[in-house]
């Protein structure tokens, strides 16, 4: 059964069983149109290009060869996974990735069938294919967990662990690496695609087991001698020893975008008896496009772009990048300081620290996906009289918040660390939010936290960490742009736990921590409109409070907000505390915290997101506006 070479197979395929009704030779067609829509879809909605162009054959031959969704796909961080969007029912809300209400740029269970397990941190997939395995087997379901992992995700602990707790699944565990970088990779070409048809096949695994079973009956030296022969000759041959010592049975390298080597030896893992197994698979960034290909780490994550041109459509940036001035301001501070060093788990040009490096090359590490040991890394460092920075998004920390607890905390080690994407991060969403870092480190003896209101704050706050030797200390700034001040030429040395008055009130009180700030003196005009004198503090330091500041504008005005751009627990609820320990309560004050809600909240436009947190201008306004109504009717309540 052939059908017109001019028919376009994507419109065919709607869902995988739809693809599996496909002859083996039209899946080239089709993957040759599965990669022109997830051009021409990421052209119009920008996010995650190249890593998903890496895959367009591998997807749809896992879906050609498993029996998805009964067979759980989990791909690890999900960046990779548009491709597996398109023919899993999602083809026609593909142009809506990343815009508010549309798909997630990533994997979501709410979203479909087909995505089992979320995603969005890297090298989570192979645990939870095993929990999917590991179920099925215990209820007696046929279906299998498989897990796609990159070469990059493979740097992190997590999976090894996975990985050397997989032996219970049996043949249920399937885990495909998907090596992209080379980094691991030999040559792969004919004999190495025939060598994995041949040691994946079933007569050769029936073979193998009779030969373990035959040298099971022979004398103990040459029982261990047989199997170590087996292994050094099928590590000679293919590599993977590694894992063949965590328990899997390796399989490749093999060609990613070949899928008459890819369909074979799926198709033998499916039907293998044997127990967990990797399948190594080599694969290019970018593939099929030209300009992704040539620039690959340029098109992993990208703007709206023409798809004819590759050019990306880029807003002219009115203030620097947040972290562009991390970056800088450190490599000026290390130009004279030569204790000064960076740390990053991955994100150079995320966190800035690529512009420390081009300076610094020999004090700034890139530690790969491995945030735990980025923090114990720069304990040791600091116990040694460096001065390290490790500059990590806020919802990548959260993987290492033991080893900031034990590692640098109770130590009080002096580890600076520069918290990127701190609040809400707008198309990236719920998993990428910086929500959490204000409550999880200000909770902690010993640690100092910071905000920066701007970028000129943050040169301030990044020159008062570096000097900062008496224990830990974290200041956070959020991602994207700056709000367009002035960078300081000489930066100050900020007064540890002390704030700042930004304007001067008498009826009601905004303290801001962190890049709030500029809607609390947008709010600010706006009660002043209406008769009500307003104080504006930019706190910084959301530990230590500024005790005697917050007390004046406690003792002098009637109505208290406080605002950040963190989850609850973090500043309103350190100035409650210290209002509620000191007494100031009773006298009636009105405070009222302002905070993100209690929800993980979906990917939108940053504006629309901070509207719907609740921490804009009209809604501080009317924060203000609602305790002084209550205020009032407390009073006439109490006349009466």
């Amino acid at each position: 059964m052939s059908e017109n070479p001019a028919t376009p197979l994507l419109d065919t395929v709607n869902v995988p069983a739809d693809l599996r009704r496909l002859a083996p030779d039209q899946l080239r067609q089709l993957a040759d149109e599965l990669r022109t829509e997830m051009i021409s879809a990421v052209g119009t909605t920008g996010g995650h290009l190249g890593s998903g162009l890496g895959v367009v054959e591998l997807t749809v031959a896992i879906h050609y060869v498993f029996n998805t969704p009964d067979d759980k796909l989990v791909w690890d961080v999900g960046h990779q996974a548009y491709p597996h969007k398109i023919i899993t029912g999602r083809r026609d809300r593909i142009r809506t990735l990343r815009q508010g209400g549309g798909l997630s740029g990533f994997t979501k269970r709410s979203e479909s069938e087909y995505d089992p397990f979320g995603a969005a941190h890297s090298s989570t997939s192979i645990s939870a294919a095993l929990g999917f395995a590991v179920a099925s087997k215990l209820q007696g379901k046929p279906g299998k967990g498989i897990a796609v992992i990159g070469d990059g995700a493979m740097s992190a602990g997590m999976a090894y662990e996975a990985m050397n707790n997989a032996e219970q699944a049996g043949n249920r565990l399937v885990v495909i690496l998907n090596d992209n970088d080379m980094s691991i990779a030999p040559p792969v070409g004919g004999l190495s695609a025939y060598l994995a048809k041949i040691v994946s096949s079933r007569p050769f695994l029936e073979l193998r087991e009779v030969a373990r079973k035959l040298s099971r009956k022979l004398p103990e030296p040459l029982h261990v001698a047989a199997r170590k022969t087996d292994e050094f000759a099928r590590g000679m041959a293919m590599g993977g020893t590694l894992f063949e010592e965590l328990g899997f049975y390796y399989v490749g390298p093999i060609d990613g975008h070949n899928l008459d080597h890819l369909i074979p030896v799926l198709e033998n893992v499916r039907d293998a008896a044997e127990g967990p197994c990797l399948i190594h698979v080599v694969t290019q960034k970018g593939k099929g496009y030209a300009p992704a290909e040539a620039s690959a780490d340029k098109y992993h994550g990208v703007q709206k772009f023409d798809v004819i041109t590759g050019e990306q459509v880029k807003a002219v940036a009115k203030a620097p990048a947040y972290q562009n001035v991390f970056g800088e301001t450190l490599a000026k501070l290390a130009d004279s300081d030569p204790t000064i060093c960076a740390i990053t788990a991955a994100m150079p040009s995320g966190t800035g620290v690529d512009k420390f490096a081009k300076a610094h090359p020999d004090r700034s590490f890139d530690v790969g996906i491995a945030e735990q040991h980025a923090v114990t890394f720069a304990a040791g460092l600091a116990a040694e009289g460096m001065r390290p920075f490790a500059a990590i998004y806020s919802t990548f920390l959260q993987r290492a918040f033991d080893q900031v607890v034990h590692d640098v905390a109770i130590q009080n080690l002096p580890v600076r660390f520069a918290i990127d994407r701190a609040g809400l991060v707008g198309a990236d969403g719920a998993t990428h939010a910086g929500s959490f870092d204000i409550t999880y480190l200000a909770t902690l003896p010993n640690m100092v936290v910071m905000a920066a209101a701007d970028e000129a704050e943050l040169v301030h706050m990044t020159y008062t960490a570096a000097l900062h030797d008496s224990g830990p200390i974290a200041f956070r700034y959020p991602r994207g742009n700056g709000v367009g001040v002035p960078l300081p030429e000489v930066p100050e040395r900020l007064e540890i736990g002390k704030g700042r008055v930004v304007r001067e009130g008498t009826k009601v009180a905004l303290l801001s921590l962190g890049t709030r700030l500029a809607e609390a003196l947008k709010a600010a005009d706006a009660l002043e409109a209406r008769g009500l004198s307003t104080t504006v503090a930019d706190l910084r330091f959301a530990k230590p409070l500024d005790t005697d500041l917050i007390r004046r504008l406690m003792a002098s005005h009637e109505v208290v907000v406080t605002v950040e751009e963190g989850a609850i627990g973090g500043l309103g609820a350190h100035v409650l505390t210290m209002a509620s320990d000191e007494g100031l309560l009773d006298a009636g004050l009105k405070i009222r915290t302002m905070r993100l809600p209690d929800t993980f909240q979906d990917h939108d436009a940053p504006d629309k997101q901070y509207d719907e947190a609740g921490l804009n201008a009209p809604q501080i306004v009317e924060a203000v506006l609602k305790a002084l109504r209550h205020n009032s009717a407390g009073i006439e309540e109490a006349r009466a």
